[in-house]
């Protein structure tokens, strides 16, 4: 019985920390309906390259409180770096690391809400994350590492990126 309740308890409060189903769609035509603002090196990742897109709502900027309006969506294409034959990153001539395989669509989106009842630590002003497959389809990743990366940048409204928006 004890054994029940540890397990009952375990699932309760990983169902309660998940994403929210269907509140964040993977945006099919985000390459084409969406800006690429920024491609770089992934500064939390030493072997991967990121490309960031944002809809037209995110482009709009920050308003007066400095936060992005809500529907904004940022879409975060993640590849791994390219590495030689002993597993160290090739660069460029410009010292930026070389895409090679495309990983994962990461998506973060301002909606009313959003991650309202998530544990504190995880918060990050009505932004929420998921996580897809170069598909399209859902990938398994813990939302909560990304929710957790980005909670100190409260003062950059949760974006790594947030000046190139502003």
């Amino acid at each position: 019985m004890k054994y029940c309740a540890v397990l009952l308890t375990s699932l309760l409060l990983t169902s309660s920390v998940s994403a929210e189903p269907n509140k964040i769609n993977f945006p099919e035509n985000y390459q084409t309906e969406f800006t690429n603002y920024l491609s770089l090196d992934r500064t939390q990742n030493p072997d991967q390259v990121i490309r960031l897109f944002a809809n037209d709502i995110a482009m709009q900027g920050a308003d007066a409180d400095g936060k992005l309006p809500y529907g904004s969506v940022i879409v975060a294409e993640v590849y791994k770096a390219k590495k030689d034959k002993d597993g160290k990153v090739v660069t460029s001539a410009l010292n930026r690391r070389i895409r090679d395989k495309f990983a994962l669509v990461a998506i973060m989106e301002r909606g009313k809400g959003f991650g309202a009842n998530l544990p504190t630590q995880f918060r990050n002003e009505d932004w929420d994350f998921a996580a897809f497959k170069p598909d399209g389809s859902p990938a398994a990743k813990d939302l909560n590492s990304c929710r957790s990366c980005h909670v100190p940048f409260k003062n950059l409204h949760h974006l790594f990126s947030y000046d190139h928006l502003k």
